[in-house]
């Protein structure tokens, strides 16, 4: 028997029960706020009991309390289906061969009202129901080479990518695309920069904030953004394509170990910090905003590193920071740590006694700042001197997630210190810069005069 009432429970469900009003009904309701026409849609199964959701006119879902609800009435019912159309992808000769592995991200993905989870669309057909302006794009092949939340993502799953990458190159592929959960995708951007060296073609992380089926879905235009990239960008290095501004003007192409996700829910949520982005990218194509990158090349020489030592950690410095922290990861046998520390790259005294017996006992720590921007000055304050005097090492203005991975990777490959320390100082595409650009730091704070200003004068 069919189940009308799917995933309700409780109060709800009584509800829904009261007036006779099923799921996927078309219905008028009208509550103490106000009066709403929408679409009943199912529950996730582990929901409260004093909502019921309603996808209205303009496509978005309101949740409205079954306490304020006065009088519901069922004016119509179609039960939607919310698979992922599927039609075979056209090959066109001439156009660029496109690889996308799937991770298990949002794009190009549907939402199961059952359960609340995204399914993710892998397959060709499925991607091409969903985005058919990508055959326009290239010819795509796509596997799914793991279908996990962004947040499991860690060492195991890099390798594997490393490893993928570089059988598809020597495939003779002209892009690849790395569809991704947008939480940990800089991490993994970083480690595929330092994993996958000398790229002779472009590949580009994407992701998308919200998925297909909501109106302000960013994942087609994200999605075509990176086939473009991919397919016919001249610029071979591991990139982040998303939005550009909150608007779909355009898309930014980020390098690997200098962006970071910086809004939980805006759709520009990537940034680059302390440098300029790549390029931007439209449907016309890609434009360089850097003069100096890793150019396109037709010959199949890349190099595969594949190594990380998973005993690293980040430590985020915090006003009286106790030094029993550092010694239980020294404990639990860390190899490796990575320090956001304050101001130009400082902790409190009380941590210095762990952190030189830290170092003593084979501990590779190094200093960042959790400014974010700028760079570890150690030598202009005492602190600075006194840390470096007892091993701790600065790493200039490389990100804290960006050295952490680094590290991860340096020690899968040695644990002799000078060998450690030169791995991390020596950049490998711009984790370390000599110098921020004069405008890479730009922050525009609502409410000041000026600001206020130029969003009246330009963004209208």
């Amino acid at each position: 028997m069919e189940d009308l009432f799917q995933g309700y429970k409780g109060d709800a469900l009584e509800t829904l029960k009261k007036y006779n009003v099923r799921v996927w009904g078309k219905t008028h309701i009208v509550t103490t706020r106000g009066e709403f026409d929408g679409t009943i849609l199912p529950r996730a199964e582990n929901d409260d009991d004093q909502h019921i959701v309603l996808k209205i006119d303009t496509g978005y879902n309101i949740g409205i309390n079954v306490s304020t609800i006065k009088e519901m009435k069922e004016t119509g019912y179609k039960k939607a289906n919310y698979k992922v159309p599927e039609k075979e992808f056209p090959y066109t000769e001439g156009q660029p061969k496109v690889k996308l592995f799937g991770t298990g991200g949002t794009i190009a993905s549907r939402l199961d009202y059952r359960t609340g989870a995204v399914i993710p669309a892998f397959s060709p057909g499925e991607l091409y129901g969903s985005v058919p302006e990508l055959a326009d794009i290239c010819n795509l092949t796509t596997e799914k080479v793991f279908a996990v939340f962004s947040e499991n993502m860690g060492p195991q799953q890099y390798i594997s990518l490393a490893i993928a990458i570089g059988k598809e190159i020597e495939n003779g592929v002209d892009g690849i695309i790395i569809a991704h959960g947008t939480d940990t995708l800089h991490h993994t951007a970083a480690a595929l920069t330092y994993m996958v060296q000398n790229l002779p073609v472009p590949v580009v992380l994407v992701g998308s904030q919200r998925s297909s089926d909501r109106p302000s879905s960013d994942a087609a235009l994200n999605l075509m953004h990176s086939a473009i990239a991919a397919g016919h960008g001249d610029i071979a290095e591991v990139m982040v394509c998303m939005f550009g501004p909150t608007s779909d003007e355009y898309g930014f192409l980020h390098r690997g170990t200098r962006v970071r996700k910086m809004h939980s829910s805006y759709r520009s949520t990537f940034r680059t910090l302390g440098d300029t982005p790549l390029a931007t990218v439209t449907r016309k194509g890609v434009e360089a905003i850097k003069k100096k990158y890793n150019h396109r090349r037709k010959d199949k020489d890349v190099k595969i590193l594949p190594y990380f030592e998973e005993k690293v950690t980040i430590l985020y410095y915090y006003p009286n920071m106790q030094p029993d922290v550092v010694d239980a990861l020294v404990d639990c046998g860390y190899k490796g740590i990575i320090i956001a520390g304050t101001g130009l790259g400082h902790v409190n005294k009380p941590v210095y006694p762990a952190l030189k017996r830290a170092v003593e006992k084979g501990v590779h720590i190094f200093m960042t700042v959790q400014t974010l921007w700028g760079y570890t000055h150690m030598f202009v304050y005492d602190t600075g001197r006194d840390l470096m005097a007892m091993g701790v090492v600065p790493l200039d203005n490389m990100l804290p997630e960006a050295a952490y991975i680094k590290l991860g990777w340096a020690l899968g490959q040695t644990t002799n210190r000078n060998e450690v320390i030169d791995l991390m100082q020596t950049s490998i595409n711009d984790e370390i810069t000599k110098r921020e650009p004069y405008n890479g730091y730009l922050l525009y704070q609502g409410g000041v005069p000026e600001v206020e200003q130029f969003v009246k004068n330009f963004r209208k």
